[in-house]
């Protein structure tokens, strides 16, 4: 999309600290998407497992929906549509065609309250460092398809959470303005190697990053590393919350993006 098509665009990163309370999760997610949109943005982003972070692997399956109906996705459906904003839905898990296993999905809302993308995610989280152990792949099914979704103001392209790790696939996305990273990094591993990615990706990718989180003490014992960002093309950290909850905020700037990009066309000199 050419930049000249761009118009400055006010976005924000809600940062939770979720529980396997879906009503409450969802409660909470409201009140900080009517802050981040009452402050003048008007793309909002939720965390990877918003709306449930339980204590078991499988429970995910006893919450998932069907793509276009459910609690979770009606929720969403309506924020977007009340406050007339673009709103990603961080993570819900999604039927898919394993019985014992789900997608794990982010689902873009327009200010019409409709699902504008679909994207599930591609690579699934797998660590394991004495007792702390995660493998995602017990109860989720990955994804194979790479998505962006076109909005008024910017090119958005769609990863989640350990898809920053790949950066063949930002660079299957194509050429974006913004990149959005929903994501519930381990303290273990964001303490090492969050920040350095995602600006790594902003630099390599000269477009924005807007990285919502999950930051805090769980009750399912874990413990997330928060730091939800909003990360500029030159890679330079516009706002970041360190833990717990609440909104990150700033603009995405046209003149930004184009001054970057001209003044180290990184993009045009790819050869591989």
């Amino acid at each position: 999309m050419s930049n000249s098509k761009l118009n400055s665009i006010s976005v924000a990163a809600i940062q939770m600290v979720s529980s396997p309370d879906v009503q409450d999760n969802l409660r909470q997610a409201g009140e900080l998407i009517e802050m981040a949109a009452d402050s003048g943005a008007r793309l909002v982003s939720l965390p990877e497992y918003f709306c449930f972070m339980g204590t078991a692997d499988l429970q995910k399956l006893e919450i998932k929906e069907q793509p276009g109906s459910g609690p979770i996705q009606d929720f969403l459906a309506e924020q977007a549509a009340k406050h007339q904003i673009w709103l990603a839905g961080g993570t819900l898990p999604l039927a898919c065609p394993d019985a014992g296993r789900v997608f794990n999905t982010t689902f873009v809302y327009g200010p019409d309250g409709k699902s504008a993308a679909r994207y599930d995610k591609i690579h699934l989280f797998n660590f394991q460092r004495g007792a702390e152990a995660y493998d995602e792949s017990i109860a989720i099914r990955p994804g194979d398809a790479v998505q962006t979704v076109q909005t008024p103001w910017a090119r958005v392209g769609l990863s989640i959470c350990y898809d920053l790790r790949f950066p063949e696939l930002y660079r299957a996305l194509g050429q974006v303005d913004l990149i959005l990273v929903p994501a519930a990094f381990t303290y273990t591993t964001g303490k090492a190697h969050w920040e350095l990615l995602l600006r790594a990706r902003a630099i390599e990718n000269q477009c924005y990053v807007l990285a919502a989180a999950q930051g805090g003490h769980h009750v399912n014992g874990r413990r997330t590393w928060g730091h939800s960002m909003l990360i500029d093309p030159w890679g330079e950290i516009i706002d970041v919350l360190p833990e717990g909850p609440g909104v990150v905020s700033g603009t995405i700037e046209p003149e930004r993006l184009t001054q970057v990009r001209a003044s180290l066309p990184a993009l045009r000199h790819r050869v591989l």
